[in-house]
């Protein structure tokens, strides 16, 4: 597997600080986060569901909160930025997740309204 998808519930809208992007809004609703590991994907995802962990990548900041709920996770042989072109959805947070984006994504976090 090459890259991975985190599909997150945000059951009341949350303002987090996240690392250099600052503070930020989540309204209430569906992401989609894409991601990726050079090793071992399923330890980046078993450190994704993990609540205690040091605050590292952008995600981790989101999924630190207890308003926040990962309710699927999927795997694909895709790269990470093909597989969050083809996602569907809303940037609504420029950068997220995206610092090393090697295809111009503008986040690879995706907003669907409830």
């Amino acid at each position: 597997m090459r890259s991975y998808q985190l599909f997150i519930i945000v059951t009341k809208e949350i303002e987090l600080k996240v690392g250099k992007l600052g503070k930020l809004i989540f309204p209430i609703g569906s992401y989609v986060y894409t991601g990726s590991a050079k090793k071992n994907i399923d330890k980046r995802i078993e450190r994704h569901l993990s609540k205690k962990k040091n605050l590292h990548w952008h995600i981790d900041y989101l999924l630190n909160s207890d308003a926040v709920q990962i309710i699927n996770i999927k795997k694909s042989q895709m790269t990470e930025c093909n597989l969050n072109k083809k996602t569907k959805g809303t940037i609504i947070i420029n950068g997220f997740g995206s610092s090393d984006c090697n295809l111009c994504c503008k986040s690879h976090l995706k907003y669907e309204e409830n």
